[in-house]
């Protein structure tokens, strides 16, 4: 066959951020490629019976030319419908098979496929298309592709960015690894396994003691006399220490907001280009550091090592990003005023920023968070989560090699309640960014609105119960591929992922029966291992929450279908990918934390129900939908009140520019990051309006004649 799909390979290499493309970006490699392939079939029909399937009459005479004399011992084969007069006449003077590929099925699930089909035939470049065309000449559909190929500028095809390019000219596509290719799977492997044995040396040992804010600004790798230590264990084998980090005192934490506050003035005015140009050295170390960070998040966050993958490479596109971003917003925009006015627009720093990341994303958002109120002129405090705090360290080392000042970036791991008494009513804070829970956000809200002095800007993304919507013109080994990677990637611990799926009860019976066998196809266990799809959750007591919710849902007559977890796990903090069906949503009483999927049949006149119910919960953060009538997809996306709604497609893994990401009601304030404008929240705008006519008049009027 001749290069079906190449365009969904483009795509993906692309969002994969490889170095180049494993398929031809022109048609005409495509056909010299498979020229040579039937060359070599044809020499070995002693041994093996070929089979050329192709419509394009140029094709199949040059593999009639190549089989010589006597064309035997292969045959040709075509779609049912497509290239009948060709392979006709083959047959009828050469005497070669044609074998007719028909698919068989009903009309909804052959349809997606038969337009593909005709898409694909239909392109301009193809045979079928050109041989209709009533310009088109017996030359033009004749020529040597060799020839055509060696008079070509480029091998590739120039409008086709490869993926290192894809952002250009804003900035470079983070490098991504090609999980197909064994050399590099292997590379990865010695990588990681050295990495490991360097950052844990000792199974139980003490290691990267995370660093905390000191009189001097900078960060020491020890707890203080006041302070104390906590143990980081290992999601997927809780016996396992990895190290301890030692916890912020109050006092550690008032010293460290002065320090910011006295040096918030010196970085403000530093050149946007420098801070600039900073974050992208931050992305070539994280790039440089990458399997040591790939570890971190496999052992502390217990992420599978694709996830570890994806989360470096979105820290990176986050750093990039964002210098970017911070360089259009350097310049003073001009405004429009009257004569003899001059009127300009500015962006400043507000002062130190409180970021406060959560364990699900412990290195992209917490690198986010921070790059964003730095890029943008603000000193910052870094609050990691309690569970993740090593992979904190490590990265707030690397800032600081990378040329970040420590009175900058300091980090101060411990308690959030704690912290967040210390330093939420403190005057020099100017400002918080936080990721995590409804209710922490709210705790927030409610301190920043009992401070009597500033005003200041809570940045806040939580959580969302995130529904899809999936009508009956659905393809449901699509919806079942999605589904899966929506609901039970990172074992669900994501605040993306699907918690509740509206099946149209015409197919709702068939997509179950669907789902449950698909389940069961998920490799649960160590996430070290590259086969692992679902890993552990992050403790021990969220594994005791998502139980009892299931054994909950069961005990009020729910049908509850669960994975068997394998022998030998840590049951403590694995729970197996579940799905519940609910006689109403409201049975789902808020968000559900982990691999568990929600599912309710609904009517194909219920659709208006369906999304008052969603958007009854509060929540804003994702909404998936399939369907095939493009209609229905606009008309749901106009009333749903969501942040992001991805169509035909999983729901998670939002990329950095282009899919910005944030919720709103419960489940954020924007503006959403990694978007155009995320920064304009860690800034303050100034506005200066000058009388030129004060200073002798308007040169510019006096000049005209």
């Amino acid at each position: 066959v001749k290069g079906a799909y190449w365009d969904s390979e483009i795509k993906a290499c692309q969002l994969a951020g490889l170095k180049d493309f494993p398929v031809f970006t022109r048609k005409v490699g495509t056909d010299i490629s498979y020229l040579a392939c039937a060359r070599l079939l044809l020499e070995q029909r002693d041994r093996l019976y070929p089979c050329f399937a192709s419509h394009n009459a140029q094709t199949l005479a040059s593999v009639m030319v190549m089989a010589g004399a006597a064309p035997r011992g292969f045959e040709i084969q075509r779609l049912h419908g497509m290239g009948e007069i060709a392979h006709q006449h083959i047959c009828r003077t050469q005497g070669i098979v044609s074998r007719i590929y028909a698919p068989i099925g009903a009309q909804r699930q052959l349809l997606p496929y038969l337009v593909r089909r005709l898409l694909e035939n239909g392109a301009n470049s193809s045979f079928v298309s050109q041989v209709v065309a009533p310009d088109t000449t017996v030359e033009q559909l004749t020529r040597d592709p060799v020839a055509v190929f060696r008079a070509l500028d480029h091998v590739s095809n120039p409008t086709i960015a490869r993926p290192p390019d894809i952002y250009k000219p804003h900035r470079q596509n983070s490098e991504g690894l090609d999980f197909s290719d064994r050399q590099q799977l292997g590379v990865l492997h010695t990588q990681l396994t050295k990495a490991r044995a360097q950052l844990f040396p000792m199974a139980a040992g003490p290691m990267l003691a995370g660093p905390k804010a000191t009189g001097s600004g900078e960060t020491g790798t020890g707890s203080g006399p006041e302070g104390s230590t906590h143990p980081v264990r290992n999601p997927s084998q809780s016996d396992e220490q990895l190290g301890q980090v030692s916890t912020t005192t109050v006092a550690d934490a008032h010293r460290a907001l002065r320090i910011a506050h006295d040096f918030a003035p010196q970085w403000a005015a530093e050149n946007p280009t420098n801070r600039a140009n900073l974050l992208r050295r931050i992305a070539d170390e994280l790039q440089a550091n990458k399997p040591a960070l790939m570890t971190l998040c496999i052992c502390e966050a217990g992420k599978t090592v694709r996830d570890a993958e994806a989360e470096v490479r979105e820290a990176i596109d986050y750093c990039r990003y964002y210098a970017g971003l911070a360089e259009s917003l350097a310049d003073p925009l001009p405004l429009p005023g009257s004569v003899g006015e001059l009127n300009e627009l500015s962006w400043h720093g507000r002062g130190p920023f409180l970021c406060i990341s959560p364990w699900n994303f412990p290195l992209a958002i917490f690198c986010g968070q921070a790059m964003a109120a730095l890029v943008s002129g603000n000193p910052v405090l870094l609050k990691p989560a309690e569970q993740t705090s090593l992979i904190a360290g490590f990265v707030t080392r690397l800032c600081h090699q990378a040329g970040v000042p420590a009175a900058a970036m300091q980090l101060l791991p411990g308690a959030g309640p704690t912290l967040g008494a210390a330093l939420l009513p403190r005057p020099e804070l100017k400002g918080v960014v936080f990721t995590g829970s409804c209710a922490t956000a709210q705790v927030i809200q409610r301190n920043l609105a009992d401070r009597e002095d500033d005003i200041i800007p809570l940045i806040a993304e939580t959580g969302g119960q995130n529904a899809m919507i999936v009508d009956s013109t659905a393809l449901p080994e699509q919806v079942v591929r999605d589904v899966l990677i929506s609901a039970f990637g990172s074992a669900g611990q994501r605040c993306s992922c699907l918690r509740l799926l509206y099946l149209q009860e015409d197919i709702a019976e068939e997509l179950i029966a669907l789902l449950k066998a698909a389940m069961t196809t998920l490799e649960i266990g160590d996430p070290w291992h590259l086969a692992t799809d679902v890993g552990p959750v992050i403790s021990p007591q969220a594994a005791q929450a998502l139980t009892s919710h299931i054994e909950t849902l069961r005990e009020q007559g729910s049908t509850v279908f669960s994975v068997t977890l394998p022998p030998g796990l840590n049951q403590r903090q694995f729970v197996p990918p579940t799905l519940i069906e609910l006689a109403d949503s409201k049975q789902l009483k808020g968000e559900v934390f982990g691999p568990i999927l929600h599912v309710v049949r609904y009517g194909a006149n219920q659709l208006d129900e369906v999304i008052e119910a969603i958007n009854a919960t509060g929540f804003g953060l994702t909404l998936g939908i399939h369907s095939r009538i493009e209609a229905v997809c606009r008309y749901i996306s106009a009333r749903a009140q969501a942040g992001n709604i991805y169509i035909n497609r999983a729901m998670t893994g939002a990329v950095v520019g282009s899919q910005p990401f944030g919720g709103q009601g419960r489940s954020g304030t924007g503006f959403k990051a990694g978007g155009p404008h995320y920064l304009y929240r860690f800034m303050s705008e100034k506005c200066i309006s000058i009388d030129i006519t004060a200073a002798g008049g308007n040169a510019s009027l006096l000049s005209k004649p």
